[in-house]
C-alpha cells in the first residue's frame, strides 16, 4: 500500500525575497510549514549570504523547476576590491590582500571583454561535483584539487556605482550556471587586484521579479487566511516560453494515462496540453500525435 502524503495539495509557484543567512533549503522548510504543503522545492539555489528572488514550487508545480533553473537571470552585486577569501563572498577567511583599487575608467575598459559567452572557473566552495564530493566538502577537509573550467553565457554586465574606493555595484544579466563570486574575482584579477563580493542580490529568474516577491514574513502573515491569498501563482507560470494546446476533456482521461492522442494540424513541438485552463501534461507532439512526457495530478 502507498505511504499516504502527509501536507494538503497546493499546486503552484511562490516568488520569495529571500533574506540573508539563511540556505535555500531552510526557505523551503518554512514555506511548507508555513503553507503545510505535500510537496515543495525551489528553482535555482542562493547561497546563504545572498538575498532576493527565489523560486518556490508547490505541488505539481515542482515538475516544471526545470524550465525556471535553466532561465535567464539578473543580479545586482557589490566587489569590495583589495581582499580575496577562500569562498569568494564575505562568509570565507581572507586570503589575499591588494594595495591596488580600479577606477571607473579601467573598470569600464575591460567590461566587454565578459560579455557574451566566456569561459569561468567556479569558486571552489561550490555544488560543483568533484569525483562525486561536493567540492564545498572538498574545500572544507582542506583537501587540493581543481576546479573545472566551464562556459557561462553573460548577456550584460554594467558598472552602476563607485561607492568609495574600496566597492563597486553591478548589475548582471546571465544564464544559467553563472557563479557571480567567480566574475568578480575574475574582474578583480584582470585589474591587478583581488576582491570579494561583499553582497549579492537576485532580482529577477524568467518572469520572477524583484518588486512583486514577498517575505517569509508576509507570506506568514498573509497565508492565516489561504482562500484569500493572491501571491500564490498558477503552475504554468513556469511554462512562458513552452506553447499551450487545447485538448478535450476525453483526449486528457487518455493522456493522463500515458497514452497519446491525435492533435492534427499541429507542429512538431514540446507544449503543455489544457483542458480549459487546467495543465494536463508537458508533451511532445510528432506527426500529429501529442505524446505526454510530464502528466500534472490535478
Amino acid at each position: 500500500m502507498a505511504r499516504k502524503r502527509r501536507g494538503i495539495p497546493i499546486h503552484g509557484w511562490l516568488n520569495i525575497d529571500k533574506p540573508v543567512d539563511i540556505t535555500s533549503s531552510r526557505v523551503v522548510s518554512i514555506v511548507k510549514r508555513i503553507t503545510t504543503a505535500q510537496k515543495v522545492g525551489h528553482a535555482g539555489t542562493l547561497d546563504p549570504f545572498a538575498t532576493g528572488v527565489l523560486p518556490i514550487a508547490l505541488g505539481e508545480a515542482t515538475k516544471t523547476v526545470g524550465y525556471i533553473v535553466d532561465d535567464i537571470k539578473e543580479y545586482s552585486f557589490i566587489a569590495r576590491w583589495g581582499e580575496s577569501t577562500n569562498t569568494d563572498d564575505t562568509e570565507g577567511e581572507i586570503t589575499t590582500r591588494s594595495e591596488n583599487r580600479p577606477t571607473s575608467e579601467e573598470i569600464e575598459q575591460i567590461i566587454p571583454q565578459y560579455l557574451g559567452t566566456i569561459k569561468q572557473t567556479p569558486p571552489v566552495f561550490s555544488a560543483i561535483k568533484i569525483n562525486g564530493e561536493r567540492a564545498y566538502n572538498l574545500a572544507r577537509d582542506g583537501q587540493i584539487f581543481e576546479m573545472p573550467e566551464r562556459e557561462v553565457i553573460i548577456h550584460s554586465l554594467r558598472l552602476s556605482k563607485m561607492i568609495d574606493q574600496d566597492h563597486a555595484a553591478f548589475d548582471v544579466r546571465c544564464g544559467k550556471g553563472t557563479y557571480i563570486r567567480a566574475l568578480a574575482r575574475d574582474i578583480a584579477l584582470q585589474l591587478g587586484t583581488v576582491a570579494h563580493l561583499s553582497k549579492l542580490r537576485r532580482t529577477k529568474v524568467g518572469p520572477f521579479l524583484e518588486n512583486s516577491a514577498i517575505s517569509l514574513e508576509k507570506l506568514e502573515e498573509l497565508w492565516q487566511c489561504p482562500a484569500d491569498f493572491e501571491d500564490l501563482l498558477p503552475l504554468t507560470t513556469a511554462l512562458d516560453d513552452i506553447p499551450a494546446v487545447a485538448i478535450t476533456e476525453t483526449q486528457a482521461d487518455c493522456v493522463r494515462h500515458g497514452n497519446s492522442v491525435a492533435v492534427p494540424n499541429q507542429a512538431d513541438n514540446i507544449v503543455c496540453a489544457m483542458v480549459g485552463d487546467i495543465p494536463v501534461a508537458l508533451s511532445r507532439i510528432e506527426d500529429g500525435n501529442l505524446f505526454p512526457v510530464r502528466v500534472f495530478n490535478i
